[in-house]
């Protein structure tokens, strides 16, 4: 397969909207999604990430820069208020340039998040 730009997803939830946490479930969210899917930092793009109107306290890019991402372009935005959503949840979108095909990406979400895509394999 040649290489290739892909959108790799995930999201994970916190408990509570403190620093701490959501740093901590930031760094282990984008670790996951790189382990699962054989990538480096240098096969990052950029990253988008969302939180819900609920966490305050930080901004999820800024786990990503004291992970050492620093140079790869990040920004944060707000999510959707939809009744009924998963509260104190961050989602990731991250443009990576990998070998696999689009079917071969392992989509990563964790803690109260795991079932946005239930119809995705673990």
């Amino acid at each position: 397969m040649p290489l290739a730009v892909r959108a790799l997803r995930g999201a994970t939830t916190v408990d509570a909207d403190v620093p701490e946490q959501i740093s901590s479930r930031i760094t282990e969210l984008l670790t996951t999604m790189l382990e699962q899917n054989g990538l480096s930092h240098d096969d990052l793009i950029s990253i988008v990430f969302t939180a819900t109107g609920d966490l305050v306290s930080m901004f999820p890019a800024a786990a990503a820069r004291v992970m050492g991402l620093g140079n790869v372009p990040l920004i944060c935005a707000r999510e959707l208020d939809v009744v009924g959503s998963t509260p104190r949840c961050m989602r990731v979108l991250a443009h990576v340039t990998t070998h696999r095909a689009r079917d071969e990406l392992h989509h990563v979400y964790l803690e109260g998040a795991r079932g946005l895509r239930d119809d995705l394999p673990e």
